[in-house]
């Protein structure tokens, strides 16, 4: 069973160490170089040291990491030095990455590589291209992150930088697990510990196995496996006395058994990890594992097999001389004996730990808390707290499930030239079929009508005929199938060569709907009732798309995203899906006023303006996407938007400020964007 309690298992492991332990070391780093600041003159060593505080800074407060990242650029510039202004501005773009934004942090990085590129500092060049993979991948291109990324690796390779190759390794596994492609993520996770090995780096190397062990337990379920690496992992964080990743990989091991339905020892490392935690003294930490526990419980009395377990001794036996051991920590956790207890000692950890670490829980962690407290409640017969944990549960579930489409719509990645062509292949093989099939019965035919003679040619001319007009119905409804599914120019393109060919397209207006109230609705209506009045409002902005030349892309869930733009060319792509939408609103607040809340639903729409890549994913049900930083900015302004309001970036509203009355809303920060102008279309 997945545990999505567990932040940290998802979490990397260097973002931890970060955020963490080294806060702590970095802070000790700081105190050092700040001493030695008074002793500097205004030379190059100066400007090293201004660099190096503020990447240090970046760890603990980004905003006085850039003061002093501004301070080195400053002095850089005076000396005329180029290698300190190429990582000055590298050093910005670390801050301005802490802080989430984005968009600032990936302009200092672009600026910082082609400083390096003067230098010919290679170890630099490679480290910026890194970052700028690492921006690419938060935005949600992936094929721009893994561009970079190889780029990256390559040059580590070539420079011998076997540390960065490693964090370049571990960057490129990280994408491919968002790809969902667990192969080359376990691929480049074992790379990247082989380099982190060569580089000595035990630090990296505990990081990596770490990470390994993750892989096999979340992505390929292969739990043994990730049991290895954990240990292993575990040992080395211990060694290198890195309490942070200790407690992680020791939670980790917990999930581990826990999947393996080995509950005994699960709950044994679930335990030391909040011990661990306490130790530590990180309030987040041990909200989690508390969190890891109540869960575990409810998990073990909502089990069928629970006789099996409570027949099991109350106490667990000391680990195995094999396995590493935690310190002082003395492991004998006992387990509740009976299914109410279970369910009594769940709840309470559960909302022990809900209460402990709730800043740095993440909304799914604590909306998935309230089911289970839900699900607590309803076993031990309370159905007053049942129900508002699960009130609580269905408050948070409606935005976390928009969330959930627009983020699966930002992680689809292109797939590569060969899956393409597979699909060319498939559709070659089909028409060659069906020619061959063809030219099979026309030679039946011709053969009966040398047999048969005169008086039967005119029978068998009606046939052939007859057949012919059959295969062109059968054409023309394959020609509409395709047409539902892909553009006329993409599929003209396909039909005419077996392939088609990712396009850019540089102007083009992308719109995101979604309905408010999805989980409200459906509540009150039965699944057959939602599904038609989702067809009915689907239908509707099909047909009204299509009355602005606008290329619907997908529906996923209650999200609806189009384009207009491409694949021809307009430049009036802006105004018309701003048409669009308003009609999409006026649609809504008329169906709203004739069905009622409870039977329809509230829509809010993001729209925002740019460039796009576009082309055809997957082979079997393959689909026609678009993706890029303009995509996830349109879904940005969606999130940002209010019911039955049209919201549009600082970008569309340049191009339609002329044709459509617009209201300023300010400054608003958006995930992975920072702050953004936005306008609601009046």
């Amino acid at each position: 069973m997945k545990r999505i309690l567990i932040i940290l298992l998802t979490i990397s492991c260097s973002l931890l160490t970060i955020h963490c332990s080294a806060q702590k070391q970095g802070q000790e780093k700081i105190d050092s170089m700040l001493a030695d600041i008074p002793k500097q003159k205004e030379d190059t060593n100066n400007v090293i040291l201004e660099y190096s505080l503020s990447g240090a800074y970046s760890v603990v407060n980004p905003d006085e990491g850039i003061k002093y990242g501004r301070q080195a650029l400053a002095l850089s510039t005076k000396l005329g030095w180029e290698k300190g202004l190429a990582w000055a501005y590298n050093a910005l773009g670390n801050n301005y990455l802490a802080k989430d934004e984005y968009q600032k942090a990936l302009e200092y990085y672009i600026i910082a590589s082609k400083a390096f590129e003067k230098t010919g500092e290679k170890k630099g060049i490679a480290a910026v291209i890194c970052n700028i993979g690492v921006i690419y991948r938060i935005q949600g291109d992936y094929p721009k992150a893994l561009e970079y990324l190889f780029k990256a690796l390559k040059l580590d390779e070539e420079g011998g930088y076997k540390k960065f190759a490693g964090v370049a390794a571990a960057s490129i596994a990280t994408v491919y697990s968002i790809m969902k492609d667990y192969p080359n993520e376990l691929k480049y996770r074992l790379m990247s510990l082989e380099y982190y090995k060569e580089a000595k780096d035990k630090g990296g190397i505990a990081y990596a196995t770490g990470n390994i062990g993750i892989t096999y337990c979340d992505r390929l379920e292969d739990y043994p496996k990730a049991l290895e690496y954990f240990l292993k992992a575990l040992e080395l964080s211990e060694e290198g006395g890195n309490r942070a990743n200790t407690v992680q990989i020791t939670s980790n091991i917990g999930n581990a058994y826990e999947n393996q339905k080995n509950y005994i020892q699960a709950a044994e490392y679930f335990h030391r990890a909040a011990k661990l935690a306490e130790e530590f003294g990180s309030k987040d930490y041990i909200g989690n594992c508390l969190r890891c526990i109540g869960s575990l419980y409810i998990t073990m009395a909502m089990d069928s097999a629970l006789e099996e377990h409570m027949s099991m001794s109350a106490s667990i036996k000391p680990v195995k001389n094999s396995e590493p051991t935690l310190g002082k920590y003395k492991p004998h956790v006992l387990i509740p004996r009976t299914k109410a207890a279970l369910i009594s000692a769940g709840i309470e950890y559960l909302e022990r730990g809900m209460a402990g670490g709730r800043d740095f829980a993440a909304a799914n962690d604590l909306s998935s808390g309230h089911r289970l407290l839900g699900n607590a409640y309803r076993l031990k017969g309370d159905y007053k707290k049942a129900y508002e944990a699960y009130a609580l549960y269905y408050a948070s579930r409606d935005s976390l499930f928009s969330q959930e489409n627009k983020e699966e719509i930002l992680k689809m990645g292109m797939k590569n030239d060969y899956d393409r062509q597979r699909l060319a292949d498939s559709l070659k093989v089909a028409e060659r079929e069906k020619i061959a099939a063809i030219n099979l019965q026309k030679q039946k035919s011709y053969k009966y009508m040398g047999i048969a003679g005169i008086l039967l040619l005119m029978g068998f001319s009606f046939f052939i005929v007859k057949e012919r007009g059959k295969s062109e119905a059968a054409r023309k409804q394959s020609d509409g199938l395709l047409l539902n599914i892909l553009p006329e120019e993409v599929a003209q393109e396909l039909k005419s060569t077996g392939t088609t060919t990712a396009k850019h397209y540089d102007n083009v207006t992308v719109l995101f709907t979604d309905f408010v109230n999805f989980t409200q609705a459906g509540e009150n209506m039965s699944p057959q009732n939602l599904i038609d009045e989702l067809h009915t409002c689907f239908k509707a902005f099909d047909e009204i798309t299509g009355k602005y030349n606008i290329e619907k892309i997908k529906t996923i869930g209650d999200a609806y995203l189009a384009v207009c733009g491409l694949p021809t060319a307009d430049v009036k792509h802006a105004e018309n899906i701003v048409k669009a939408a308003k009609e999409i609103t006026m649609f809504m607040e008329d169906r709203l006023g004739k069905m009622g809340v409870e039977r329809t639903f509230q829509v809010r729409i993001g729209i925002h303006s740019g460039s796009v890549v576009a082309g055809i994913v997957g082979v079997k049900k393959f689909a026609y996407d678009i993706w890029g930083d303009t995509v996830n900015t349109a879904a940005r302004m969606e999130q940002s938007s209010e019911e039955g309001k049209i919201n549009i970036s600082e970008t569309t509203y340049a191009l339609v400020k002329d044709k459509f009355n617009c209201e300023y809303r300010g400054e608003v920060k958006v995930k992975g964007k920072g702050v953004m102008k936005m306008y609601f279309v009046g």
